[in-house]
Parts: C-alpha cells; structure tokens; sequence
C-alpha cells in the first residue's frame, strides 16, 4: 500500500515537471518572437515591398494622367481628320465616341498592369465578364448594332427633322450616339432614343429632301359662289414669293361634306420654307374669303322655342 501511493506520487510529479518544461519553452518562443531584432528584421523586410508598391501606384497615377492628355490629343487629331474627309456629322460622333471608349479601355489595362496585375489576367477576366455582360446586356448591344446601320444605310443624318413612328417621338436629330440618339424638339426638349428602336422601326424623315408639297384645305358654304372661292386661291397662290414655280400649282373641290364645301390648295415650297408658307397662307385664306363675303362655316346650335 505504501509503494503504490509513492508511485501515484512520483507520477503525478513527473506530469507535473513536463507541464513546468512546456510552459518554460513556451515562453522562450515568446521571448524570442518579442525581441527587437525580430520585429525590426520583419519591417525591413517590409518596407521595401512598401516602397515597390507606392512607387507602383505613384507610377500608375502618372499612366494615368498622361494617358488622359494623350487621348485627348488622339481624339483631336481624329476630329480633324474627318472633318477633312468630309463625311456625315453622325459618323464623326459615332466614331468620337467609340474611340473614346476603346483608347479609355486600352489606359484601364496599361494602368492595372503598372500595379503588378498580369495584363493575360485582366485579358481572361474581361473575355468572361464581356460574355456574361453580353447575355445581360443585349439591349445595349441591340443599340450598338443599330447605330451602326444607321450610319451604314444613313435613313437620317445630323440635322434632319424625324418622327419616330411607334412612339411619335419627333425633332431635330442633334447627335447619333454608340447606344442612343439625341433629338431636339420644336419646344427645345431633349428627347433620347435607343438606336435599336429607330433601326427596327418605321420613321418619317420629313427634311430629306429639299423640297416639300403643302396641302391647305378650307370648306366654304353651300350658298357661296365656288368658282369665285377657286379664283381668289389661285390668284393667292400665285401671289405667295415662297412657291416654287417650276412645280405643279393646284386648286380643286376635294369633297362635298355635310355641312361645307371642302376646297384644297396644294403647292410646292422648301423644306425649310414650309411651315411659314403654311401660317401666312392660312391667315390669307381668312382675310381673302371675308373681304368678298364667302362664308366659312363652322358648328351652330340653333335653339327654337315654341
């Protein structure tokens, strides 16, 4: 019994001593990681990955800077070259544009590459974000599409006056865009339209050409004299500097409705003539027709009380 509880002694002893000599080089390790020298070595070895790095960044910032005057100074020569070649105001935009964008993509890379990132990298992670973005994204790629046959097959061109059929969109087109394009209302409003729609839809290109028929028409009563009512528009007509004489003059009855006599009017004028020669004719039609008592009709209620 006596040597069996010194055994369990000796043992708890011994377990006891190797705990002490753990602990004790536990704290050797500890000691040997807070020295000075650890510490001073790992932050010598640090600062020159420090110093790579700003000066990295500080070169990608220059990258960057320059990058941006050299494109604006590509792009000035780019105007400069189609404005000599003389080509349509939409494509000199759209190719502004789009150069715009292709030189900033090209700066991007050269800027991510001075930082340390492998340019293949970058290249592999654009080609599988430009397909996902191209599933995502097929609207935007629709409207690129359809700038590009607008310039191609040009329905319309800086300058011209469009309606956009589906929408009844209408203006001035002012600028032909990668994705969209810009119209400016007869109210001065800015209206902006994706190219997919105008490339896939019917418009109406009013100022195309440079000249324009206009229709006028005007009902007169049963009761006025009618050849009278045709001879005083055509003398009218004549009279109005803003036709074009070589192009067809016409005054005819159009139709007998139920309460007037349609008559028309139909000349030819320039496009950029048309809606002035349209109000003066109009105020004309009224001052002609009072002047010699033939009676415009409109809608009367005649009341009879019994």
């Amino acid at each position: 019994m006596f040597f069996t509880k010194g055994a369990k002694c000796l043992i708890s002893w011994g377990l006891l001593a190797d705990d002490l000599t753990k602990n004790l080089a536990e704290l050797e390790e500890l000691q040997k990681v807070a020295k000075p020298g650890v510490l001073k070595s790992y932050l010598e070895e640090l600062v020159p990955y420090l110093v790579d790095f700003a000066m990295r960044v500080g070169f990608a910032i220059i990258i960057y800077f320059i990058g941006k005057k050299i494109i604006k100074w590509l792009r000035k020569i780019l105007r400069r070259a189609l404005d000599r070649s003389g080509i349509d105001e939409g494509v000199k935009q759209f190719l502004d544009s789009f150069s715009k964008i292709s030189l900033y993509l090209v700066l991007i890379i050269a800027v991510v590459n001075q930082l340390g990132i492998e340019t293949t990298s970058v290249v592999a992670v654009l080609g599988s974000a430009g397909l996902t973005l191209g599933l995502a994204l097929q609207g935007s790629l629709a409207n690129f599409a359809g700038g590009v046959l607008i310039l191609w097959f040009k329905p319309f061109k800086v300058g011209d006056y469009i309606i956009e059929d589906t929408h009844k969109n209408e203006g001035t087109v002012s600028e032909i865009m990668i994705f969209y394009t810009k119209l400016i209302t007869a109210d001065n409003k800015t209206v902006v339209i994706p190219n997919g729609i105008l490339a896939n839809s019917s418009l109406t290109n009013v100022t195309q050409q440079n000249k324009r028929r206009l229709d006028l028409y005007v009902g007169i009563s049963y009761e006025a004299d009618i050849k009278k009512a045709k001879i005083l528009l055509t003398e009218m007509l004549k009279a109005e500097y803003g036709r074009l004489e070589e192009e067809e003059m016409l005054v005819f009855v159009d139709a007998l409705e139920d309460s007037n006599v349609r008559l028309g009017c139909r000349i030819w004028v320039a496009v950029e003539d048309y809606w002035q020669v349209r109000w003066r004719l109009t105020e004309q039609i009224k001052e002609i027709f009072d002047e010699n008592k033939i009676e415009i009709p409109y809608n009367q209620l005649t009341v009879s009380i019994k």
